[in-house]
C-alpha cells in the first residue's frame, strides 16, 4: 500500500518538514513561469539509484539557465540521502520511490533580491499503472505538436518548462490514455518522450538520435554503455517515422522505466511484435544484472496487485 503522499518528508530551504507543510511563495518565478531546473533518480528496494550522476547533470542544467544553487553537490546528495531515510520506511511493499531536486530562480524579497527556493521531495512510482507495459509493451503516438526547436531552447538542460510535453501528452491521451507522446522536430526526427529516451533496433543494429537533440537521460547512458558491453552495434543518427514503422524491436529508456519495450507505434504493431524482442531482453536482463534487483519482475508483480 502506497504511503499518502502528505505524510512524505520533503527537504525546503533547509528544513524537513512533510508534503502539505511545503510552500514556496506564489510570486516564486518557478511557479509563475517555469523558471525552475529539476532532476530525478529513483530507487530500487529503497536503495537510490546514481544519486551523485543525476546531481551533476542537475548543475550542468542549473549553469545552462543561469540559476546558482545555494548548496553545493555534496550537501544536495547528503540532503537526499537523509530524506529518503525519513521516507523509506513508508514504503509499502515492493515499491519504491522517484526522489525530485528541484531549484526555482525565487521570489523576489522585500531586498529586492531574488533568492532561489530549493525542494527535493519523494514520489511513489506508478507501478500498477504502467505494470502491462512490460507484459505486451509500451504504445507510443508521435503527435502533432513538435518539440521545441533546439535553438530556441536546450533540450539538454532538464527544465521546468513542460507545456510542450503536457501539449503532446494531451494530443495523445485522447487517442490513447496508456500511450506515451514522442515527438518529432520541426524536420520530421525522432526526438524523445516526456523524462524519456527511445532506440530502434533493425537488422540487429541499435539506433538512437544524437545527444545534441535530446536529454542524455542517465537510462540512455546505462543502455548505451550495456549494449556496447555486450558487443552489439549503436549508433546516434536522424530518425524519422520511417524508421520507427519499418524497425524490428523498439524500447523506451528512463530512469524509472529503466529499460521498457514498445509494443506499437500509432497504433502498427512493431516488427514480428516479440515483446520485449531480443535485443531489448538483453539489455533487461544485463541492467537486471548490472544493478543486482530485477526492476521487470517487480513492475510485473503489480499485474496481480
Amino acid at each position: 500500500m502506497m504511503p499518502n503522499i502528505e505524510d512524505l518528508y520533503t527537504f525546503i530551504n533547509g528544513e524537513f518538514v512533510t508534503h502539505k507543510d511545503a510552500v514556496i511563495p506564489i510570486n516564486d518565478s518557478g511557479f509563475t513561469q517555469g523558471d525552475a531546473v529539476f532532476d530525478t533518480a529513483r530507487t530500487f528496494s529503497g536503495n537510490v539509484y546514481k544519486l551523485e550522476e543525476h546531481v551533476d547533470r542537475f548543475f550542468m542544467s542549473l549553469n545552462y539557465m543561469q540559476i546558482q544553487s545555494p548548496y553545493t553537490k555534496e550537501e544536495l546528495v547528503k540532503f537526499s540521502q537523509q530524506l529518503l531515510d525519513m521516507n523509506v520506511p513508508l514504503l509499502g511493499n515492493n515499491e519504491d520511490y522517484w526522489i525530485f531536486l528541484r531549484i526555482t530562480r525565487g521570489a523576489v524579497n522585500k531586498e529586492g533580491e531574488q533568492v532561489p527556493n530549493v525542494i527535493i521531495h519523494c514520489t511513489n512510482i506508478p507501478f500498477k499503472q504502467r505494470a502491462n507495459f512490460y507484459d505486451s509493451g509500451m504504445p507510443i503516438i508521435f503527435p502533432s505538436v513538435r518539440r521545441t526547436a533546439h535553438d530556441a531552447l536546450s533540450p539538454r538542460a532538464k527544465v521546468n518548462q513542460y507545456i510542450n510535453f503536457t501539449m503532446a501528452d494531451l494530443e495523445v491521451h485522447n487517442i490513447d490514455k496508456n500511450a506515451k507522446a514522442v515527438l518529432l522536430d520541426k524536420n520530421g526526427n525522432i526526438t524523445e518522450g516526456s523524462g524519456a529516451n527511445i532506440f530502434l533496433v533493425k537488422n540487429n543494429e541499435i539506433f538512437t538520435p544524437k545527444e545534441q537533440f535530446v536529454l542524455a537521460g542517465i537510462g540512455r547512458s546505462d543502455a548505451m554503455g550495456l549494449a556496447k558491453g555486450l558487443g552489439m552495434t549503436l549508433t546516434e543518427k536522424d530518425l524519422d517515422t520511417y524508421d520507427a514503422f519499418t524497425a524490428d524491436e523498439i524500447f523506451i529508456t528512463s530512469t524509472s522505466f529503466c529499460i521498457v519495450p514498445v509494443g506499437t507505434v500509432n497504433g502498427r504493431q512493431i516488427g514480428e511484435g516479440d515483446v520485449p524482442g531480443k535485443i531489448t531482453k538483453r539489455l533487461q536482463d544485463a541492467f537486471i544484472d548490472s544493478i543486482g534487483f530485477d526492476y521487470v519482475n517487480q513492475y510485473l508483480q503489480h499485474l496481480s496487485a
